[in-house]
């Protein structure tokens, strides 16, 4: 990790911030070229779209498979705000993006969630998830978790 890499988690955490400002689960994420250009980004949209898969990665690949081939992908970085849950790495496998950077670890989010049922998190790390693919994914992180939990200060409301 580098501070290039730092700089994409602190844009992340912002979308993060915004999403939350929209209404949804505070997550955010970006895809950045091999150039280092943004190329697009994601919120969270679970809440406004009423769509329990509206997870910030997901969203982000969605959009960059109809937009970009998978040889394209294959040379992007995905930055998040959070470490993806399994669904969403195996979208980010399937979407064929070789390169993940977050900024707070699932284990830490379980610990800010507790039980809210907003939240049912999985513990399934997402290096677990990608090992099991027949094509490698770096992953980078956590980074930035103290940044990072504070995007989620009072948003979760465990039982």
């Amino acid at each position: 990790m580098n501070p290039t890499d730092l700089e994409f988690l602190r844009q992340a955490l912002e979308v993060a911030r915004r999403a939350r400002a929209n209404g949804n689960h505070p997550f955010g994420a970006l895809l950045v070229d091999a150039q280092g250009r943004v190329v697009l980004e994601a919120e969270n949209t679970v809440e406004t779209e009423r769509d329990c898969t509206g997870h910030a990665e997901l969203n982000l690949m969605r959009l960059a498979s109809r937009c970009y081939d998978p040889h394209f992908l294959a040379t992007c970085t995905l930055y998040t705000s959070t470490e993806p849950c399994a669904m969403c790495s195996g979208a980010i496998y399937w979407g064929n993006v070789r390169r993940v950077v977050y900024a707070l670890s699932e284990a830490r989010l379980r610990t800010l969630t507790g039980d809210d049922p907003a939240n049912p998190t999985l513990d399934l790390p997402c290096r677990e998830v990608f090992a099991r693919g027949q094509r490698p994914v770096e992953v980078w992180g956590p980074a930035l978790e103290d940044e990072a939990i504070q995007v989620h200060e009072g948003f979760w409301k465990p039982l």
